[in-house]
């Protein structure tokens, strides 16, 4: 008697696992990528603020942020483009000189340099500042943030102090008061200056911002 062969079952097609979806996290970017790109942002601002712009490479960036050069280009495109991002007046900056407007007018001079010394003495801050100040010279990108801290920022901490015809003259003195007292305590670091304490300076630089808050006497 003979039985039929049974037939082996016929071998089911390999199925290839489904991908699971990257998961995507707020603002576009990982972490990690946030995390990086700050990275850079800080170590450019170091470079910057050291050596100016001309002298700064894209490399000596990377180096010293600890990332390969082709990441520097992959978030930032070119040193121009990171350059213009590492410029930054932080905004403790107008919190600080606008604090310092609302109180009384006596001794308002004084406070108006202690605040802008507390800024320039944090740590955290300094580089951004310092990139500003050191590229202004030859930099067209640098001299305008500068000069919208003189004519911005100041005007605004100051606009509902200092009033009369002459107000933009004054406001713009008092910036100059301040940017070169930042220029020789931390860039040009001329003796004495760096050696005194902010309150120092405050008390004998005090005065002559006070001397800025009105309207030149015609009769004087």
């Amino acid at each position: 008697m003979t039985f039929p062969r049974s037939t082996p079952p016929e071998p089911q097609p390999h199925l290839p696992e489904t991908p699971h979806p990257p998961q995507r996290h707020p603002g576009g970017r990982r972490p990690g990528e946030n995390r990086t790109r700050e990275q850079i942002l800080d170590a450019a601002r170091e470079c910057f603020a050291e050596r100016g712009y001309d002298a700064t490479s894209v490399r000596r960036i990377a180096e010293t942020a600890g990332v390969d050069q082709a990441l520097v280009h992959h978030f930032y495109g070119t040193k121009e483009k990171l350059f213009l991002n590492a410029l930054e007046i932080p905004m403790r900056m107008p919190e600080a000189l606008a604090e310092a407007a609302a109180g009384d007018r006596a001794g308002l001079g004084s406070r108006i340099v202690l605040a802008h010394l507390r800024v320039w003495e944090d740590a955290s801050a300094r580089p951004a500042m310092m990139t500003t100040l050191r590229s202004a010279a030859t930099h067209r990108s640098a001299a305008a943030v500068l000069r919208d801290y003189a004519t911005g920022t100041i005007r605004e901490a100051l606009g509902k102090v200092i009033t009369g015809e002459d107000a933009e003259l004054r406001i713009a003195l008092i910036a100059t008061t301040l940017i070169g007292l930042s220029l020789t305590r931390y860039l040009v670091r001329l003796d004495p200056v760096p050696e005194a304490s902010p309150q120092e300076l405050a008390a004998r630089l005090g005065p002559v911002i006070d001397l800025h808050l009105d309207p030149a006497d015609p009769a004087a």
